[in-house]
């Protein structure tokens, strides 16, 4: 039996898919998927039943090769309160703010056996989180955060099925354990992660790993402005596109200066826990998407924090500019690049049970950051940008709501504060913030 024992995964989209292929690789390991029921969940659960539990994944790329693969689960739980048996590892393969939901579905007998807790795709505070939620059932389970999700994974058939394919892989993953020991357990998904190409850096705390998702920096402003917010619940708006410059989309002179004082705010929230801040746009190039050293210089990049916020804004701006166009593809007969900015906006929608619903990006972002704002209340750091980007979001929905009104919605259109959560993770930071304090003094 592998370090990861049975493992059971919790989720039913693409990336619970590709998880359980790479995880099945290793020998010895079983591995199960658990799903809500659900008339979203329901073709794949058919799916399913008709491939007998048999998954796969497919790779967009040759150098992705590694990912691609088969899978037959040992066991499918259609709910999770259905789930049986005893599990070792548990891969929470679901949006952070649907964590506690999970696992209060679980039965306690399940939890109670499980060894680690393995997060997919935390956000700021997602260890705390569920270590706090786990303390009464198992204490001594093991919560490792990952950074983000190792790449980009859809449906090979565009609708849910037992098929999926991985279009693009991150270069570099993070990894903190709740653990103040590292087990073997980190060290062996850095070797999981790494055969299949990745590089794993693993970092003191897990809350530090969280950190290093460049959602948290650059989703709130790409997303909770006003042009983007008027584009997502809209009506027959013309197409824009996430990463275009005004007027195909929403990048300004002052989106930059937000992003640029969205990033200033997290950098004070971390230092006041004893965390690293990030060099943001080092952070953007080298571990995200590259652009040519004509576009901007190595000396520029590594010195990004020393320089005057005016120069960093001038320096984001370009990082942007050269990233219209991928700058690494090669041109057709025409002259012109693949056009890497082209990313459409999804509008509001109906869902499968009929009811409106809000796109993942901003619904996840609206989460992410009110966690964070809870957070930065919690260590009196003051965030009146992050404070805008919720204010702008929260008079969207609610004037989408007014406009939708006697028509079926989702939750998503509540507003909500996410105090249980923030009161949950506070508490958790409270020794780390009294060990920064008596290191500063």
């Amino acid at each position: 039996m592998s370090n990861f024992g049975k493992v059971l995964i919790a989720g039913t989209g693409p990336a619970a898919v590709q998880l359980a292929v790479l995880f099945g690789k290793e020998p010895g390991t079983v591995v199960a998927i658990a799903g809500r029921d659900s008339v979203r969940a329901a073709p794949f659960f058919c799916a399913l039943l008709q491939s007998g539990n048999r998954v796969r994944a497919e790779v967009q790329n040759a150098q992705h090769q590694a990912l691609a693969g088969e899978c037959v689960l040992e066991r499918v739980f259609l709910g999770y309160e259905t789930v049986e048996g005893e599990w070792d590892t548990l891969i929470l393969a679901v949006a952070a703010n649907a964590y506690i939901e999970v696992l209060r579905c679980m039965p306690d007998e399940t939890l109670r056996q499980v060894r680690r807790i393995v997060l997919l795709s935390p956000t700021c505070g997602s260890n705390h989180l569920v270590c706090h939620y786990m303390a009464g059932i198992q204490p001594e389970a093991e919560v490792i955060s990952f950074s983000t999700y190792l790449g980009d994974t859809r449906w090979a058939q565009g609708e849910p099925c037992e098929r999926v394919l991985t279009t693009g892989m991150k270069r570099k993953l993070y990894v903190g354990s709740s653990s103040p020991v590292r087990l073997s357990a980190v060290d062996q998904l850095c070797r999981l992660y790494g055969s299949a190409g990745i590089v794993m850096q693993v970092l003191p705390a897990a809350l530090e790993a969280e950190t290093r998702n460049i959602s948290l920096y650059v989703h709130p402003p790409l997303f909770m402005n006003e042009f983007s917010l008027d584009v997502i619940f809209g009506e027959g708006v013309a197409r824009k596109f996430v990463y275009k410059m005004f007027p195909e989309g929403p990048i300004t002179q002052q989106l930059i200066c937000e992003m640029l004082s969205g990033w200033r705010e997290m950098t004070a929230i971390m230092e006041k826990l004893g965390i690293p801040g990030v060099n943001l746009l080092q952070f953007m190039i080298d571990d995200n998407y590259p652009v040519r050293p004509e576009s901007l210089s190595r000396q520029d990049i590594e010195q990004f924090m020393e320089l005057e916020p005016i120069h960093q804004q001038y320096l984001l701006y370009v990082r942007y500019t050269s990233l219209l166009i991928d700058p690494f593809s090669e041109p057709d007969e025409d002259g012109r690049y693949f056009d890497f900015s082209a990313v459409p906006f999804r509008q509001i929608y109906r869902d499968r049970e009929g009811c409106w619903d809000v796109p993942r990006m901003p619904k996840e972002d609206d989460y992410r950051v009110k966690i964070i704002q809870g957070i930065a209340r919690y260590v009196e750091v003051e965030c009146p940008v992050i404070d805008r980007f919720i204010a702008r979001y929260e008079q969207a929905l609610m004037q989408a709501a007014s406009r939708l009104q006697g028509q079926p919605l989702s939750d998503a259109f509540a507003v909500q504060d996410f105090a249980e959560d923030v009161r949950r993770i506070c508490s958790g930071l409270g020794d780390r913030l009294q060990g920064s304090l008596s290191g500063s003094s």
